[in-house]
């Protein structure tokens, strides 16, 4: 039987401790779809599950990793090969199945989408679900009639995964994006990335305690949730609609519905985890070809293989990892 190393988050009397271990493809089960890994990356999500985090992994010993691309190993009736190359990120993968950190995962095939021609699976990962939710929350931007001439579209949390990709992609667009960070040293990168202007989380957060704001974006994107998507929300155009996709900030929205009523604006939630495989192959094709960015190595902070993730783990909890971070897996 076939072994393979893998990432192992496990419970000890002293807490939670991740270490690399020899595991058997048989212990993923008999059903669905096996692939052999080749890449993924760190998301917040998996910090969360490789430090006991019950609201995401409920069992342990555990292997995280909520995003994997690789190559199909065996498969059961289900449309994909022997020899496909797929990516599979969201639903269960990483949270209470084993993930994308182990050398195989096993998978139903409804998770799985064949990767892009053209798009390398290393750069898949630099994407992954942190670029999908931002391709995501664009699209449903767009879907609301959002013009360039309309003006200058804010993205909050601008040095994070899903930011960093949301501003990359909308200037490719040909947006002007104002980036949203309370990191000095970040201004040069994220105008790099395609931002026009940087400001402060203090002066995004003026005036946030009244009911309204003074009109300023045409649309947003709000990655960090709390206090930023209500100042976000009182402060779009008439009509303005905002992206919210994230709860790093906090998971509560405090405020009075008057810019609904008065600007008819619009909150879009935006989910990128029990999303119909389908709509994930559409957005991963736009990010493989016009949505693509002109330089991928612009966006990331790091590669790191399985055993190299742990110091990662408590960085990215903390706000202090900057774009993308792929994970060397095979």
């Amino acid at each position: 039987m076939t072994t393979f190393r893998a990432l192992q988050t496990r419970q000890t009397d002293d807490g939670f401790i991740n270490e690399m271990v020899d595991r058997n493809v048989g212990e993923l089960g008999n059903s669905g779809v096996l692939v052999r890994v080749e890449w993924s990356s760190l998301n917040f999500k998996d910090a969360l599950s490789a430090t006991g985090n019950k609201g995401v992994t409920r069992h342990f010993p555990h292997t995280p990793g909520i995003d994997a691309v690789g190559v199909v190993e065996a498969a059961d009736d289900g449309p994909f090969s022997v020899g496909d190359r797929v990516t599979c990120t969201g639903y269960d993968l990483g949270m209470n199945t084993d993930g994308g950190y182990g050398q195989y995962i096993r998978v139903p095939s409804e998770w799985l989408v064949p990767l892009p021609a053209g798009l390398a699976p290393r750069d898949a990962m630099v994407f992954g679900t942190a670029g999908l939710t931002a391709a995501l929350c664009v699209e449903s931007l767009l879907d609301t009639g959002l013009q360039l001439q309309q003006g200058e579209v804010v993205v909050t949390g601008a040095t994070g995964g899903v930011g960093s990709v949301a501003v990359a992609i909308l200037a490719k667009l040909g947006f002007e994006v104002v980036a949203v960070t309370g990191k000095k040293d970040a201004h040069d990168w994220l105008k790099a990335l395609g931002a026009t202007r940087i400001i402060s989380r203090e002066e995004m957060l003026e005036g946030a305690d009244k009911p309204m704001m003074k009109p300023r974006w045409a649309a947003a994107v709000d990655c960090v949730g709390g206090d930023m998507l209500t100042a976000a929300l009182k402060s779009v155009e008439y009509g303005g609609s905002v992206a919210c996709c994230g709860l790093a900030g906090s998971p509560k929205l405090e405020m009075t519905v008057f810019p609904f009523i008065l600007r008819g604006i619009n909150l879009l939630g935006v989910d990128s985890v029990e999303l119909p495989c389908e709509i994930k192959q559409q957005m991963w094709q736009l990010l493989a070809d016009e949505w693509r960015p002109d330089d991928m190595r612009a966006l990331e902070a790091g590669e790191v293989s399985p055993d190299q993730l742990s110091p990662w783990f408590e960085k990215i909890l903390a706000g202090g990892v900057r774009g993308r971070v792929v994970v060397r897996v095979d």
